[in-house]
C-alpha cells in the first residue's frame, strides 16, 4: 500500500491569514490589500456575476480576510498588475455599490 509521503505533493496555493471581517467594519478606512482570489459563489449566485472576491487585507496593521460579491470590486481588482500588490486603498459605498478609492 502507498504512503501519502511517497507522493511528495507540495501545496502551491497560499492560504489567507486572519479572521473574517465584515465589509461594514472596514468601509471608509484605509486598508492594505495583499492578495485576492475570485471563485464561484453559492452565496452570491443570485446577484451579480455569481462570483466571490476573497481578499487578504490588513486594517490597522492586523490581517483579515474579506469576502464580497461586489461586481465593481471584482472588475477593478483584476486590472491591477501583479507587481502592484500590496497596495493601500479605502473601500467606499457609492450608491449601494462598493468601490476602491
Amino acid at each position: 500500500m502507498n504512503n501519502f509521503n511517497q507522493f511528495n505533493i507540495q501545496i502551491t496555493s497560499k492560504g489567507f491569514e486572519g479572521d473574517k471581517i465584515k465589509m461594514s467594519k472596514i468601509l471608509n478606512k484605509e486598508i492594505v490589500v495583499f492578495h485576492f482570489k475570485i471563485e464561484d459563489s453559492k452565496v452570491f449566485k443570485e446577484r451579480g456575476t455569481g462570483k466571490c472576491l476573497q481578499m487578504q487585507i490588513a486594517v490597522d496593521g492586523k490581517k483579515h480576510v474579506i469576502f464580497t460579491g461586489s461586481t465593481g470590486l471584482i472588475e477593478v481588482i483584476q486590472k491591477i498588475p501583479e507587481d502592484g500588490f500590496p497596495f493601500t486603498t479605502t473601500i467606499i459605498d457609492d450608491n449601494d455599490r462598493y468601490k476602491f478609492s
